[in-house]
């Protein structure tokens, strides 16, 4: 059968059976006795054949496919989220289209029309927050979507499945306070984006709690390429502090390897806390304290949300998963001398 594909005929003829005894054994149906489904499953992987899932899909009304749409999964913190999503996925027998915005809505738009293109059965997305336009356009399509990590902080009724960022903006600003530092420089992200937002909340918390007022110069944007590495460097020549709580793990490896570029200690001169705890899944040569956001779990409950929403379509429950976050202390915040 070389160089041809390998049909039901192809495996009904080679096993003298009828073509629908092979189609129900595949299937596990069972009125096939279970002796004669394992002889042809062995039979039909030994040819090579490969089931046709748009049949299938066609049949059925589901393809079992479900798109994951992030800003870019070169980033740890999605690439990690994603096998997670992917393996919680496996499990249910689903398979994921894995598609890429770079923040970008325009991009955010196309893979959201990719997707629905593909006929996926579902959609996990981490929005890019332009706009609400996207997210309108999934509802229009009757498309099932969980918002993962990100939400719209206005009214709506959008599903999503977060980590509690204003706690944690709040941990990590508290834990540089409580060693010793007043001026702690925030290296957030854009503030259109929902994460961003909220740590800033948690980080000003922080500070009125601890009877200090937040200096404006020290909370800085860093959405851009290279915009760390500018504002770290402009920082450190023209301000004064000596902490630093980034909006996540790469901002804070980033400004880390531009102070030690300049010669700073870490952390005797600087401390340096990030947010995702990419740590506990990477080995990194320096260990970086961190906000633990919980990938595993905000994966696994985001799926479970979505085969919800798939399964039973016309459930109008509201989904409002906000998953806890704590604090992990490594070497990047230790050893800061007071004097």
């Amino acid at each position: 059968m070389e160089g041809k594909k390998i049909t039901l005929k192809d495996i009904a003829s080679r096993a003298g059976l009828s073509i629908n005894t092979i189609s129900r054994a595949l299937k596990d149906k069972e009125d096939i006795a279970p002796a004669t489904r394992e002889v042809i499953k062995r039979l039909a992987k030994e040819m090579g054949y490969v089931g046709n899932s748009a049949a299938g899909s066609l049949r059925s009304g589901h393809t079992r496919t479900i798109a994951v749409i992030v800003s870019d999964v070169a980033n740890p913190h999605f690439g990690i989220m994603v096998k997670d999503i992917e393996k919680a996925a496996r499990k249910h027998n689903y398979t994921i289209l894995v598609i890429n915005t770079e923040e970008d809505n325009e991009l955010e738009e196309r893979a959201i029309r990719t997707a629905i293109s593909k006929n996926v059965d579902g959609i996990i997305i981490c929005p890019a927050q332009c706009s609400t336009e996207n997210i309108e356009f999934m509802k229009r399509n009757g498309i099932p979507f969980v918002l993962i990590g990100r939400r719209f902080l206005e009214e709506n009724d959008y599903d999503y499945v977060i980590c509690d960022d204003e706690k944690g903006g709040y941990l990590a600003t508290k834990h540089l306070l409580d060693i010793g530092h007043k001026r702690i420089l925030f290296l957030n992200g854009p503030q259109r984006i929902s994460s961003a937002q909220e740590r800033y909340m948690g980080y000003r918390r922080a500070h009125e709690e601890a009877g200090l007022k937040v200096d404006p110069l020290l909370v800085k944007d860093v959405g851009l390429p290279g915009d760390t590495r500018r504002t770290v460097k402009m920082m450190v020549e023209n301000e004064s502090f000596t902490a630093i709580f980034a909006f996540n793990d790469v901002i804070a490896w980033e400004a880390m390897y531009v102070l030690q570029m300049m010669g700073c200690r870490i952390p005797e001169e600087y401390a340096i806390i990030g947010f995702d705890n990419i740590h506990s899944r990477m080995f990194i040569p320096f260990p970086l304290s961190s906000i633990s956001s919980s990938k595993g779990e905000m994966a696994r409950r985001a799926l479970e949300v979505l085969l919800s929403k798939i399964n039973e379509p016309g459930d109008k429950k509201s989904y409002r998963e906000v998953v806890d976050t704590t604090l992990i202390w490594r070497v990047s915040t230790l050893g800061h001398n007071e004097s």
